[in-house]
């Protein structure tokens, strides 16, 4: 049984179809990149899966449940088994780096501020700023404070990480640092559905990659397959512009 399970799931921003029937089965532990230009669908994909943009038709499950995107309390279900980490870190600049990780596990899923913070300092050490604990963001790089983004994210303990475009927004000296927070998440085994445009990295990390095309799947398959030797003339196209 897949881990998380999309069947024809479609989405639409007003007249505009976004999403035209993706389907995607992802096992546990696996990590699975999305790729493709610019408008292809896929935040909105990892946005849809989150609740943040309702669907208009499909269905997708965790390990068999159906997520009810209606349902306030499949939402919640859901959202405390994925977290989503986005580009922009959108930290609170009035709160420690510890204050900005414990917030959401003792606000949203009622955990002792001991056990939180307990928590916090293991996930922050993780990625690797666990002497930046009474900092403030102001005091930290770009890629710092994506780390601290992906560490509030594990502190809700999810099973599924979706990660969109983590290093866009940060200087090229700065993705560094991210990506190899991304491998250590990747060698724990969590499920990683990641979209990126830093090709290298995707290749490398990925068990799978999926190319996306106007609201569509257009091909998917192993890293090595899908770089070397893709099958669909879409796919050859974009590897060819990249160089």
């Amino acid at each position: 049984m897949p881990h998380l399970d999309i069947e024809e799931i479609c989405a639409q921003y007003g007249d505009t179809r976004v999403l035209d029937a993706v389907s995607l089965h992802i096992e546990r532990g696996e990590v699975v990149s999305v790729i493709g230009p610019s408008g292809s669908g896929k935040s909105t994909l990892l946005r849809v899966l989150m609740g943040l943009t309702p669907p208009t038709r499909g269905t997708v499950r965790l390990e068999g449940s159906v997520i009810d995107y209606r349902s306030r309390a499949s939402m919640r279900s859901a959202r405390a088994r994925m977290a989503i980490v986005f580009q922009q870190y959108n930290l609170f600049q009035n709160m420690t780096v510890l204050r900005n990780v414990t917030l959401a596990p003792i606000a949203v899923q009622k955990r002792g501020p001991l056990e939180a913070e307990q928590d916090a300092i293991r996930v922050l050490e993780k990625v690797g700023l666990g002497d930046k604990l009474s900092a403030y963001p102001d005091e930290l790089s770009g890629g710092q404070q994506q780390r601290v983004a992906i560490a509030r994210s594990l502190a809700l303990r999810p099973e599924i990480l979706l990660l969109d475009e983590v290093t866009a927004a940060l200087d090229p000296e700065l993705v560094q640092e991210v990506l190899c927070t991304i491998r250590a998440l990747a060698r724990d085994g969590i499920t990683l559905l990641i979209v990126s445009h830093e090709m290298s990295f995707v290749r490398e990390i990925s068990d799978r990659v999926v190319m996306m095309d106007a609201g569509r799947i257009v091909e998917a398959g192993p890293a090595s397959e899908i770089f070397n030797a893709p099958r669909v003339p879409r796919t050859r196209e974009f590897m060819r512009r990249l160089g």
